[in-house]
């Protein structure tokens, strides 16, 4: 039975009365029809029950931060199979290679972000980031689906999460560029979820007469986004088993790695992780651990001093695994997720005190706070890892795999991307035998931009016509 305008209203006031949140139709007399129905759409999606238990344990109160009793380093894969892992490091490529060319295998990036911080006004997957053509992050990761879709002859179906906010402006963006040559049946786009952001007296804050004000649920709401937008779905039915997970900030990342595939197929894992070894105890990173015997990851802000910094008998960091968000996740595992908690995402919310821009209710105002008034709830995708039946760790380098752009000068900048870009592209052709400059650090001194057109590891490049030698200070594409 359809509801009229008025009974809507009456059943949402109900609502709100039973939860102490009748403020938020302060203003619907004020709307227009649209926007009163706009207003009612957003209340009647939100999980009440859920919200009022958030408020109570993220709000009113603030969750107590309890570590597993026991913590131990996780166990990974090495960078460079030991002798007793040679066979099943080449049984574990070629099983990745097969799922890869039977199309049981899709890409997945998390685009949600935008480039405010890089002074860039526009999505950050449209940031430009390769050291020469300044080619964009979206066209690099197109043009690696591009070339393994064309080594394994393979269809290689793409998911990408944007948010509500940079959704649009995306979908413009690879429109404009004809999606960068892949197929547009292959590539889909999907808005992230929101939550509800919550005042510090357990209120939810409008943002404007007819708007909750909202935040983006974090990099764990893709999984609940996967599910919700109907991407599981789709992949189901195309097939798809595995689930390579990347964010989008990472140039050098391998969107879809075979050897990373196979392990993690070959241990019949549910979620796997790469890591990278730690470049000293207290990096920003956070470090997998084993945590009451399950994989986990302990952000770096809440990982004791003493076991940071913990050192192995060779003196080496105890806990030396950080994560770096590049993930291989089962189709399977992520439907649990969604599906066996009673009907609830299965990860749960963290607490953040922020500055929100809110709609005052008294004066009708807004209102751009000072301080932090509220409380953004986000959950993280790596909470997920303990869920897992199985999970693998697989160690990779930081030169060939993890070149991010998050800040727009010192550490993981532009500038940094770029230098870590010519980096590997130097370290593949030197391993063809092309001479080039180096400085006494070992960086090269020359700036290259391989694209992945040409080469997607080292021996791609076999048999090419490349120079045989490059100059200091030179700048060259390939």
């Amino acid at each position: 039975m359809t509801l009229s305008p008025d009974q809507r209203y009456q059943q949402v006031k109900q609502t709100l009365k039973r939860y102490g949140q009748e403020h938020l139709l302060s203003f619907y007399e004020d709307l227009s029809t649209d926007r009163q129905d706009a207003l009612l759409q957003q209340l009647e999606s939100q999980d009440w029950p859920q919200i009022m238990e958030l408020i109570d344990s993220h709000v009113l109160h603030t969750p107590e931060m309890t570590l597993a009793q026991d913590i131990q380093p996780a166990p990974y894969y090495p960078l460079l199979p030991t002798a007793d892992l040679q066979d099943k490091y080449r049984k574990a490529r070629a099983l990745g290679e097969t799922l890869i060319t039977e199309g049981k295998v899709a890409a997945f990036t998390v685009a949600g972000g935008q480039g405010t911080r890089l002074g860039w006004n526009g999505p950050k997957g449209t940031f430009p980031a390769t050291p020469i053509k300044g080619k964009s992050l979206f066209e690099v990761f197109a043009e690696f689906i591009l070339k393994t879709q064309e080594k394994y002859r393979a269809t290689i179906p793409w998911y990408i999460m944007t948010s509500p906010i940079n959704d649009g402006s995306s979908r413009e963006f690879f429109e404009q560029h004809k999606f960068f040559g892949l197929d547009p049946a292959n590539v889909t786009l999907f808005p992230q979820g929101t939550m509800p952001s919550l005042g510090l007296d357990g209120k939810l804050l409008l943002a404007d007469k007819d708007k909750l004000a909202v935040n983006p649920d974090g990099h764990g709401g893709s999984l609940r986004a996967l599910y919700l937008s109907g991407a599981l779905e789709d992949m189901a039915r195309r097939g798809v088993e595995q689930i390579s997970y990347f964010q989008v900030d990472n140039p050098n990342v391998k969107c879809v790695d075979p050897l990373f595939i196979g392990l993690h197929a070959l241990d019949s894992a549910q979620m796997s992780s790469k890591m990278l070894p730690k470049a000293h105890a207290q990096e920003r990173v956070g470090n997998f651990c084993l945590l009451d015997g399950r994989v986990g990851v302990i952000e770096y802000s809440d990982m004791p001093a003493q076991l940071a910094e913990a050192r192995a008998a060779d003196g080496s960091l105890k806990f030396n695994a950080g994560s770096i968000a590049i993930h291989v996740i089962a189709v399977d595992f992520v439907r649990s997720l969604n599906e066996s908690a009673g009907g609830r995402f299965a990860l749960p919310f963290h607490r953040a005190r922020k500055k929100v821009p809110y709609l005052d209710i008294t004066s009708a105002t807004h209102i751009d706070p000072e301080k932090p008034n509220a409380i953004k709830l986000e959950a993280f995708v790596f909470d997920a890892l303990p869920l897992a039946k199985t999970s693998i760790i697989l160690e990779t380098d930081r030169v060939e795999e993890f070149a991010p752009i998050k800040n727009a000068e010192g550490n993981d900048s532009p500038a940094t991307s770029k230098q870590l870009q010519s980096q590997r592209a130097a370290r593949w052709l030197m391993q063809q035998g092309v001479d080039l400059p180096f400085n006494t650090a070992g960086e090269v001194e020359a700036i290259i931009e391989l694209s992945h057109l040409t080469a997607l590891e080292p021996a791609d490049l076999s048999g090419l016509d490349l120079p045989q030698k490059i100059e200091p200070g030179s700048k060259l594409v390939l």
